[in-house]
């Protein structure tokens, strides 16, 4: 037997020390020393995120001044960014356009604003800022001819460059675009008639779509004028092959190009009234051989609505 002693003298417990002294913890130190964290660092240093830039910079977006995607207008149409914004001119009811009767179409409840593209700003990219500069240039040349005064807008619109000019300056710029140099547009493939009811002072338009041969481009002129003063000038000594679509816009619109040498209607009858294509124009009925009845215009007609 071993000697007396204190409680518990014949365990072989290890001599008293510090509290936890006999687990194998690591010795104190900093918090959190004994775990695999980073070091302390700025905000997120552990993070794969990209360091703090100008707002917006991870976004793919053009730089500045440069043309921007399309996107879609309030009207449904395509426009660009650094356009002015779609052009309301009207608003289309029903698919006909009619007032006051039925209409049988089935979408007589149709509403739709009647827009076009709005002007457009520079750069307007591709050759069109060397097509309007050249332009610029050439009429600086001739006397009593100014491009701002000559030019009303720039339309850059599904890539396509149209020009609106003031029909006064109208045979200044088609004389430069087809003789200079750097332009050459040598073919006019002919003139078209839009009639806008509700564009007021500016119902009739006429486009000439021009195209450079030797430079590989496309250019269109437009040229408005107002329903009670529908006179434009003739481009027939300059572009020749505009002799007959100038008599066919006439026949159908009603605008008359001074100076043509022969200005006469060439699809209607010479004693024909009104002007078929133009949108105030009655759209007219079809007689039939069935117990003498004749099926009246799309305006006209009995309403199931």
């Amino acid at each position: 037997m071993t000697a007396p002693g204190p409680e518990g003298a014949g365990q072989s417990e290890p001599a008293p020390g510090p509290e936890g002294a006999g687990q194998s913890e690591p010795a104190p130190g900093p918090e959190g020393a004994g775990q695999s964290e980073p070091a302390p660092g700025p905000e997120g240093a552990g993070q794969s995120e990209p360091a703090p830039g100008p707002e917006g910079a991870g976004r793919s977006e053009p730089a500045p001044g440069t043309a921007g995607p399309e996107t879609v207008g309030t009207a449904g149409e395509m426009t660009r960014a650094e356009q002015t914004g779609p052009e309301q001119i009207g608003v289309r009811r029903g698919l006909f356009g009619v007032h006051g009767s039925g209409d049988t179409s089935g979408y007589g409840g149709l509403v739709q604003a009647v827009t076009l593209p709005g002007s457009s700003v520079r750069p307007y990219g591709g050759y069109f800022d060397e097509v309007a500069d050249e332009l610029e240039a050439g009429l600086a040349e001739l006397p009593g001819t100014d491009y701002q005064q000559a030019v009303e807008k720039v339309v850059i619109f599904r890539d396509e460059m149209t020009l609106h000019v003031h029909r006064d300056h109208l045979r200044a710029v088609a004389l430069t675009v087809r003789n200079r140099d750097t332009l050459r547009f040598e073919l006019c493939l002919g003139v078209n008639g839009v009639h806008y009811p509700d564009d007021h002072g500016r119902e009739l338009h006429a486009v000439y779509p021009l195209a450079s041969i030797t430079h590989n481009r496309r250019l269109r002129l437009e040229v408005s004028v107002a329903d009670d003063d529908p006179h434009i000038p003739s481009l027939t000594d300059i572009y020749p092959t505009d002799d007959w679509h100038e008599r066919e816009t006439y026949d159908f619109f009603g605008i008359v190009f001074d100076g043509h040498r022969s200005l006469t209607r060439i699809q209607m009858p010479d004693d024909w009234q009104g002007h078929p294509q133009r949108k105030d124009y009655p759209l007219g009925g079809v007689p039939v051989e069935y117990k003498g009845t004749r099926i009246a215009p799309p305006d006209q007609r009995r309403s199931y609505s």
